[in-house]
This record gives C-alpha cells, structure tokens and sequence, in this order.
C-alpha cells in the first residue's frame, strides 16, 4: 500500500490540514495518508504546544468520518526530540509491505537541509 505521511505538530489540527490530506488521497496514487502527530518537534519549543494526547485525540475527532486518513501516535513511543528519519526508520521495519511517502509544506520542504539525516530521508523517500 501506498502511504502518505503527514508529519505535524497539529497544534491543533485544522481545516488546512485536512484539505491538504484530502487532496492528496484524491488526487495522488497514495491509498492512504497517516497523520503523524508528534510529541516534541526538535525546531518547535515544547512549551507553546498543547499536550501531546490532547492534540492527538483532537486528530483523532477530527478524521472520524475519513476512511483513507488515519491519525498515528507512533512516535509517541520513539525517543525525543521526533527526528522524522528515525520514525522512518521504525515503520519500514514494522509495516515492510508498504511503501512510504512523506508529505510537507513548502515551509517544511525549504527547511529540511536542517533536518537529522535530511540526505538519508530525500534519498529513499519520496517527497509531495
């Protein structure tokens, strides 16, 4: 299956979000899109977000009618700060017959030469 994955702090999810995640499974070959919430993100001060279950219930409450989007907790199980390739790392050994893609925005796209191990997640994921 073909996966689009989402990463967002979803301080609080919005309609934006949504939109963009819709558009995807619309108009995309990917068959779903997860999105995964995460707990600490190393260039946002942890201080401003809401508490990491509070914003992914609101997630969860937000995608109830959506079959092909899925809210995810998984990196509230990974060490802190969430470097995305680590998550990457550990889907790809869990769920092996899926082939994963990562979704940003333009802001996060701009920024990902200051991402952890930036060259290893271009390299072997694509990226909308």
């Amino acid at each position: 299956m073909k996966i689009g994955l989402y990463f967002g702090s979803f301080n609080p999810i919005h309609h934006g979000h949504l939109i963009i995640a819709n558009h995807l499974i619309n108009e995309t070959d990917l068959q779903e899109v997860w999105l995964m919430v995460s707990p600490q993100n190393p260039f946002k001060a942890s201080a401003v977000l809401l508490n990491e279950h509070h914003r992914f219930h609101l997630v969860q409450t937000a995608l109830e009618n959506e079959t092909k989007i899925k809210a995810s907790n998984i990196e509230f199980k990974l060490p802190k700060p969430s470097y995305t390739v680590n998550t990457l790392t550990y889907l790809k050994e869990k769920y092996p017959q899926h082939e994963f893609y990562i979704i940003m925005g333009s802001d996060g796209f701009q920024n990902i030469n200051k991402w952890y191990n930036a060259e290893v997640i271009i390299k072997n994921y694509p990226i909308y």
